[in-house]
């Protein structure tokens, strides 16, 4: 008996449609897809790789490259909150399946190279002009006054008693 009602359950699946549709479908906004990471703005500081729990993403400093591992990533967001410039973001895709074990790299562009370098080398300015005028100051408060001397030890006053 069972396997007449099996019969007509098959049937009935070869001549009908199919009761699901075939969307693409859209993740909400706050899931956790792959990360991704906006070379122009990273500086490189291998914050990120540091905080990944799985070790899934490299930082080349030298090479100016940042690498990622996806199938090694658990979408935990260690590396996106850690970030200091903001430039890693959370995509809403997730990684498709494959049977091999792909690592992403990018490489940073020539203009933000370029840009970084200027960052680098202002702020080197600053700091040998900081030191110039705090060295001008200390120089001008010595001529004013000169500095103390270190203080000799004060003679005991002893009593002598009689």
């Amino acid at each position: 008996m069972s396997l007449a009602s099996f019969k007509s359950t098959i049937l009935h699946n070869l001549v009908s449609k199919p009761k699901t549709r075939r969307t693409e479908k859209e993740y909400p906004a706050g899931t956790r897809g792959h990360v991704e990471n906006d070379m122009d703005v990273c500086v490189l500081c291998g914050l990120c790789s540091i905080k990944c729990p799985t070790h899934a993403i490299t930082v080349d400093k030298a090479a100016k490259t940042w690498s990622i591992r996806p199938m090694s990533c658990i979408q935990c967001r260690c590396c996106v909150d850690n970030c200091p410039k903001k430039c890693l973001s959370m995509g809403l895709r997730f990684q498709e399946p494959g049977s091999e074990k792909v690592t992403h790299t990018f490489k940073q562009s020539e203009k933000a190279i370029a840009a970084q370098e200027a960052l680098m080398k202002a702020a080197k300015e600053r700091a040998a002009a900081a030191a110039a005028a705090k060295a001008a100051q200390a120089q001008a408060q010595g001529q004013a006054a000169p500095a103390p001397a270190p203080a000799a030890k004060a003679p005991e006053n002893k009593t002598e008693e009689k």
